[in-house]
């Protein structure tokens, strides 16, 4: 039982702005040109398909499990009660680490975006500055950070928006591009045939659009300071998919209409290098201005979960109960402060020790997100079987993830066949080679240290 409540202050439009801040990063925005490079824009596009039918289906498993019991740090909670409490022990701090070892990155790259317009300013003054901001936003109120949130991630939807209808006018030539006289179509396609690399390149792809869907189930952390969660969270949770589906799917088949073969693989984000042949004025410093708000978003909307994971971890009695504090607001300021330390260690770690130490938790973390999605649809496979063991029907329930028992089944196969994935990607072999051991050990960790603590709770409630 949670011995302290937090507010409900959150609706549906703050939830999906949520969780697009914890999505829309600088994936979509620098990183695509070089996917479609590697991958054909075919390739890509279908790769693009299965992560968003794989997010779709992971979040319909999440729906039914948060209408029913929303709860903060929901995945966890539900890992543990309906897998195993080590299964649920091992998710919270996955995802923990990934969302700490992303904050110290993105102070980097923050950072290093804001010297582009001011050379003279060094690094860690920027660094201090954006978690300062940061630390501001998760402070002072639920519904600050709800406001500064939903913002910060309405600017990256509307830019990628823009560009969506900029896009549509090149090519269908109503904007004239640079270099070219006929509007371009889609001839840019196909112009090596489907999948110049092959269809082995597109199954990697698929390892890199599932990662860039990540963040979505930042709506299932927040079920517990939502407001009226059995109408909002179903309903945010269609939206959300369905405005990354037309954004993501949308955007990459307008930078591979319009990118030319030759900028794919160029430092600069390929959006900007499209409008810059576009002559749309002062494209790099609105893109600048955009990547630092999607990468501030994103660093807030981590920074918000990775605390609610400390605070469930504390209420589960595996980390010291002043965790499980919260605020008169209804704030976990320890594990906010926690998790901020965390950060600061990942950014002083990507830069003294980027070979070993960062390495690895990059590795872990990049491994954490399948596992994460793997243990939602585990999870919902088996609450399904409980509740109606326990004399329930599908009726009682006020969502119902369709398609029981196979849509379960889908997340965790599919989920499987990614990290077995990983294995054939060297770039990404790694993540195996440190996730798997580390998710072995903070098993046997629970097992050896909390295991009797847990029993002796669980048979002192049921006496």
């Amino acid at each position: 039982m949670e011995q302290e409540s937090f507010i409900r202050k959150m609706s549906a439009k703050h939830l999906i702005m949520l969780s697009l801040g914890g999505v829309i990063g600088t994936g979509i925005f620098l990183s695509s040109g070089y996917l479609i490079e590697t991958t054909g824009a075919i390739g890509t596009i279908i790769a693009y398909l299965i992560g968003a039918g794989l997010v779709t289906m992971v979040m319909m498993c999440l729906a039914e499990l948060s209408v029913h019991e929303p709860s903060t740090s929901s995945f966890h909670n539900y890992a543990t009660k309906y897998i195993h409490p080590g299964a649920g022990f091992v998710v919270a701090w996955l995802y923990w680490l990934t969302w700490t070892v992303a904050l110290g990155s993105q102070l980097i790259t923050m950072a290093i975006l804001m010297q582009k317009w001011f050379p003279s300013v060094p690094i860690w003054i920027w660094c201090v500055g954006f978690m300062v901001i940061i630390f501001c936003s998760n402070i002072i109120d639920i519904r600050w950070f709800a406001i500064s949130e939903f913002w910060m991630s309405l600017v990256k939807v509307l830019a990628l928006s823009l560009f969506l209808v900029i896009g549509i006018a090149g090519i269908v030539g109503f904007v004239p591009i640079e270099g070219q006289t006929t509007a371009p179509m889609f001839k840019n396609l196909t112009v090596d045939g489907w999948f110049p690399k092959g269809a082995g390149a597109v199954f990697l792809a698929i390892l890199s659009a599932n990662f860039a869907f990540s963040g979505t189930e930042l709506i299932g952390v927040a079920a517990g300071e939502t407001e009226n969660p059995s109408k909002n969270i179903p309903r945010a949770i269609r939206r959300t998919i369905l405005i990354l589906i037309i954004l993501f799917i949308g955007t990459i088949l307008i930078i591979g209409a319009l990118l030319p073969k030759s900028a794919a693989n160029l430092d600069e984000s390929p959006i900007t290098f499209i409008l810059g042949q576009m002559g749309i004025p002062y494209a790099a410093d609105i893109m600048n201005f955009v990547l630092i708000t999607a990468v501030l978003s994103g660093a807030n909307s981590g920074v918000y979960a990775a605390s609610r994971m400390l605070w469930s971890l504390a209420q589960a009695g595996t980390l010291p109960k002043r965790f499980a504090k919260l605020s008169k607001r209804g704030l976990p300021v320890y594990g906010l402060i926690l998790t901020l330390v965390g950060g600061l260690l990942s950014l002083f770690s990507s830069i003294f020790a980027a070979d070993t130490v960062y390495l690895a938790l990059v590795s872990i973390s990049a491994f954490a997100v399948v596992m994460v999605w793997l243990s939602i649809g585990w999870s919902q496979l088996n609450f399904r079987k409980q509740f109606l063991a326990k004399g329930n029907t599908i009726e009682d329930l006020n969502y119902q993830t369709p398609w029981y028992p196979f849509l379960p089944w889908a997340v965790i196969v599919v989920c499987i066949v990614s990290i077995i994935g990983i294995a054939f990607d060297p770039n990404q072999r790694i993540a195996l080679l440190i996730g798997i051991p580390f998710t072995i050990l903070c098993f046997l960790y629970y097992q050896l240290f909390f295991r009797k603590k847990a029993e002796n709770t669980l048979e002192g409630e049921q006496a």
